[in-house]
């Protein structure tokens, strides 16, 4: 199931590149068919009270956009299991993955999306979202890409009218240049405070962080991770 199937008139917006990677497995595929359906987001419903669309009681909803494997989105459901998830994931390979991790340790706390993320931000209740993490997004590094940077002030603006007054907004990335974007648009947006209370906090890994591929290949390579968390106002 995806948002174009169900928003047949509203277009993508271009912040993610690739959407398919090598040939699911026989296993993956059939997940696909069987899992997903159950466990993705329904935009052709109203929103309603998203604690509804979780089959346990959960005393709020985050929102993790682009879980790439899905191993700290996993993690955290079952860290949390009071606690509604939402992850987002177009990258079809990507998705594979959490749906196998799902079908081996099951989340009843967890509900996914694989789509483009602000279809779902634009269905989303005003003030319905707890937090919301953004790791490790495609930096889009040449000039003339930066526009397709996830962070900016359109979604920005998204993210303030989905998020709970003293909500959270975290932001994990290696490019130095994409970290002091999001700090400058931030900076520069009424609803977000930049929560640092010490120089090394931006170094310093989330609570639980169980890291991901990518970040251990970033840092083999050089590239210095940076956390930043910010607040609703």
């Amino acid at each position: 199931m995806t948002a174009a199937a169900v928003h047949p008139t509203r277009s993508r917006e271009a912040f993610f590149g690739r959407v398919k990677g090598p040939a699911l497995r026989p296993r993956q595929a059939a997940l696909f068919e069987t899992h997903l359906p159950q466990l993705a987001v329904d935009l052709s419903q109203p929103a309603g009270d998203l604690a509804a669309w979780f089959p346990v009681p959960v005393r709020e909803v985050r929102l993790e956009i682009g879980f790439g494997g899905g191993e700290h989105l996993h993690r955290e459901a079952g860290r949390f299991p009071d606690i509604g998830f939402i992850g987002v994931e177009p990258f079809v390979n990507g998705m594979a993955k959490m749906l196998v991790a799902l079908e081996e340790t099951p989340r009843p706390n967890l509900r996914l999306f694989p789509d483009d993320a602000t279809m779902l931000l634009d269905w989303l209740p005003q003030a319905s979202i707890a937090a919301i993490d953004l790791f490790y997004p495609d930096p889009w590094p040449k000039r003339r890409h930066w526009k397709r940077r996830f962070v900016n002030p359109t979604n920005l603006d998204r993210f303030a009218r989905v998020l709970k007054p003293g909500g959270r907004f975290r932001f994990a990335s290696d490019i130095d240049t994409y970290v002091n974007w999001t700090l400058l648009h931030c900076r520069d947006h009424e609803a977000f405070t930049w929560i640092a209370g010490a120089a090394a906090d931006w170094h310093t890994p989330y609570e639980a962080w169980p890291g991901t591929r990518y970040e251990a290949k970033a840092i083999r390579e050089g590239r210095r991770p940076a956390y930043l968390t910010f607040r609703r106002s």
